[in-house]
């Protein structure tokens, strides 16, 4: 996988707008907590149809003004007006934001999606493009998307998406290092040169991970599913098991020439915070990293 090698490493977590009382007090502790091992930037998940729309706003406005990370939002664009899109880049721009996680996203119900100007990601992209001022990232699915009809077709809608105006890809996450390999190497054949950052989730509570993976469509190998069932219930032994199995991925990974790692946190900071100190990153951390732009 050489030609990733030649893309700076970048770091990043991801978040999610909390909805309670609760929830918000846990991001607090968590932002506390990772914000000192300084990664290249924090996102900041958007709902279906714009669902979370003003929670999104406000949780990047407050790792804007309570930390020292670069927030950068997600935004979704299926169900959603150009005026709607549009008034979101201005009001981004207008709080310094500078990258922007361009995705679908999923149709509310009830929705009709011919009545939109957004019908896939590559639109939202190339309208982004278009209105200027932002480094833009997109997903991809190493194991392919669920709804997509077979690879080959999702690896072409991917590289739609790259061809409208994309500068940087974060995957959904995985399991199998051999599927990442393998579609960093399709891209290459069909000569799509953007960085793709592999999409990491450590397995803290198996039975949550093991829905969340039924529905976005990433494979949990049998042995990882033998290995954390032998668990059982003791939640503690599975946390500890999959802060192990992440960090030799995500070492095997780096090692590979991934250019990057994107920490699907959870809300949650130990285990990412343990994984990254098994890769060595602490040093990192301690020098003030490396701010990447692709």
């Amino acid at each position: 996988m050489r030609s990733q090698k030649q893309y700076s490493r970048t770091f990043s977590f991801e978040f999610f707008p909390p909805k309670t009382d609760k929830g918000e007090a846990l991001l607090a502790k968590t932002l506390a907590t990772l914000e000192p091992l300084r990664p290249d930037f924090a996102s900041v998940t958007y709902g279906a149809g714009g669902s979370t729309r003003e929670p999104t706003f406000t949780t990047v406005e407050r790792i804007q003004r309570e930390t020292a990370l670069e927030a950068v939002p997600h935004l979704t664009c299926i169900g959603s007006a150009e005026d709607t899109v549009r008034a979101i880049l201005d009001r981004y721009r207008s709080q310094g934001i500078r990258r922007i996680v361009a995705l679908r996203g999923d149709l509310p119900e009830g929705s009709d999606p011919e009545a939109n100007h957004f019908r896939h990601a590559s639109d939202l992209v190339a309208f982004i493009r278009d209105f200027g001022g932002f480094e833009i990232h997109v997903a991809c699915y190493p194991e392919f998307h669920p709804e997509s009809a077979d690879p080959c077709t999702d690896v072409d809608n991917f590289v739609r998406k790259v061809h409208a105006g994309a500068d940087v890809a974060i995957s959904q996450y995985f399991f199998n290092n051999a599927a990442y390999y393998a579609f960093v190497e399709e891209l290459e054949r069909r000569g799509v040169q953007i960085p793709v950052i592999a999409g990491l989730m450590p397995i803290t509570n198996f039975a949550q991970i093991d829905r969340f993976s039924s529905m976005c469509g990433a494979d949990i190998p049998l042995w990882i599913r033998k290995r954390m069932e032998a668990c059982g219930e003791d939640i503690a032994g599975q946390r500890e098991l999959g802060i192990e199995i992440a960090s030799r991925q995500a070492e095997d990974l780096l090692a590979n020439g991934a250019p990057g790692i994107h920490f699907y946190t959870l809300n949650k900071a130990e285990a990412t915070r343990r994984v990254w100190q098994n890769l060595g990153l602490d040093a990192r951390a301690d020098t003030g990293g490396a701010r990447v732009v692709a």
